[in-house]
């Protein structure tokens, strides 16, 4: 029989949408189920405030009556405010190894997109630039980090035989924790040395505040990268909200001068580590091993999901170590706590600065994602 496609409005039935990928990678040994609740709230509006600035489609793909693949279609007008392009994205893309089932689920979202004025389709993002972002295409045989994607090897060919092209690569660095080598420690030493400049942890007491300061230099740094979309006044709350119960202050903190904060590093626990067992659902059982496991036991792995530096700091001479002060600095406080290794995700592939920076510390890129794209309105 052929591939049927079924539309699922966001927030309502929503349980073949989410539940698909547990059928799919279940055999994976190293895919990571991820907690049911959290997608829910994800495709629900008025549990993600992307729905306030979005236009979002759910689709699954059923053949003889069991799902086979899904895929969202969404239009971002932050986005198309900021960038002025006319592209639509898709996401949440899962298939089983199947060219006419991945092809039709493009071809839906494509159409969908069209029909709403878009003249261009990229993706994956599920369901934004802040979100989960591309498809793995390399690096298979390791579990993915927390906020990160998992795909099988052939997904990535199914999107390019339905018509789409390489967009972008995007990198994931993995580097083992270890005291900073020496040029690293040199580095350090000549930021700390500067007037009125010092390391800080974020201030719990005003969280808020912190994380608030923190997404200000993130903009900051990252407005001129490609595809770059600042979250929104209620994106940044939620995810405030939502990094408190995970975050750990001792392994993020801020660079200040002169009372200013001038640099930032988010590094978070690796909530995958703790949720692995889990199946995917949320028990008063499985709730009280994820408190258990992340503030008494600990993780011994980490991701370095943000690292920024102020835009006018970077063009001044005297912190041009600051960089490698920031990784010397999240390497130090990671081996005082314990953590045996970190992932720093994700970074572009054109980039050149900022990876070799990252490979000079001695990391080693071990993921690569990529992004898809076609024009619209064509074969």
């Amino acid at each position: 029989m052929g591939v049927t496609i079924f539309e699922h409005a966001p927030g309502h039935l929503l349980r073949p949408f989410v539940e698909f990928p547990h059928h799919l990678y279940r055999d994976d040994p190293v895919w990571i189920p991820p907690l049911r609740l959290e997608v829910t709230q994800r495709l629900t509006p008025g549990k993600n405030p992307f729905f306030d600035h979005a236009e979002v489609a759910l689709f699954t793909a059923r053949r003889d009556g069991q799902v086979v693949g899904r895929i969202s279609a969404q239009i971002d007008h932050e986005h198309l405010r900021r960038h002025r392009d006319g592209t639509g994205f898709f996401g949440f893309f899962d298939t089983v190894n199947d060219a006419e089932v991945a092809t039709t689920l493009l071809r839906h979202a494509g159409t969908w997109l069209e029909r709403r004025g878009m003249r261009a389709m990229r993706g994956p993002l599920s369901l934004s630039i802040n979100e989960e972002v591309g498809v793995l295409v390399d690096g298979f045989d390791t579990p993915p980090s927390m906020m990160m994607p998992h795909h099988r090897p052939y997904q990535g060919a199914l999107i390019q035989h339905a018509g789409l092209h390489p967009a972008r690569d995007l990198l994931a660095w993995w580097y083992r924790v270890a005291p900073p080598n020496p040029r690293s420690a040199r580095a350090r030493q000549t930021i700390e040395r500067l007037p009125d400049v010092h390391f800080r942890s974020i201030d719990m007491s005003r969280y808020r505040h912190e994380i608030g300061t923190a997404l200000d230099i993130f903009n900051d740094a990252w407005h001129q990268n490609w595809g770059f979309v600042p979250p929104t006044e209620a994106e940044a709350e939620k995810l405030a909200s939502d990094l408190r119960f995970v975050l750990d202050p001792v392994l993020s903190f801020f660079v200040e001068a002169q009372g200013r904060a001038i640099a930032m590093v988010i590094c978070l626990p690796n909530i995958n580590e703790v949720i692995r067992d889990f199946n995917g659902r949320l028990t008063p059982v499985t709730l009280f091993k994820l408190w258990w496991r992340l503030k008494v036991q600990k993780p011994r792995t980490a991701r370095v999901m943000m690292l920024g530096i102020r835009e006018d700091v970077r063009r001044h001479r005297d912190y041009a170590p600051l960089s490698t002060a920031l990784y010397a600095e999240i390497t130090r406080r990671g081996v005082d706590l314990g953590y045996q290794w970190a992932e720093l995700s994700w970074t572009l592939e054109d980039n050149r600065p900022i990876n070799i920076g990252i490979e000079k510390m001695g990391a080693r890129l071990y993921k690569r994602y990529r992004l898809y794209e076609r024009k619209l309105g064509t074969p």
